[in-house]
């Protein structure tokens, strides 16, 4: 029960510690916009955000204050490989699992 209890309270703690950087909390202006490595963070953490969203207005899934482009790409890479995305590309087995 204990090490249950524990590890909760680790995945909490994780969870709480990885979303310090949410987009929309402000962080980013125009002169320092969010880049590359900023949208693949923000694709990883968006089930998060979207989440946390709920209680907060100002977060949001996406950063709006970013470089363009290359924040889309990375973006877009993270939540097309962190939900299955190159699922598509592994193969099948073969063997009857029944």
């Amino acid at each position: 029960m204990k090490k249950k209890l524990f590890l909760l309270f680790f995945l909490m703690i994780n969870i709480y510690l990885l979303t310090g950087c949410m987009p929309g909390d402000g962080t980013y202006t125009p002169e320092d916009p969010a880049g590359f490595f900023w949208g693949i963070w923000h694709g990883w953490i968006a089930p998060f955000t979207l989440v946390f969203g709920w209680f907060d207005e100002n977060i949001r899934v996406y950063e709006t204050i970013n470089t363009g482009w290359w924040y889309d790409v990375g973006f877009y890479m993270a939540i097309i490989s962190g939900f299955g995305g190159l699922s598509l590309f592994r193969k099948r087995s073969s063997g009857n699992h029944g």
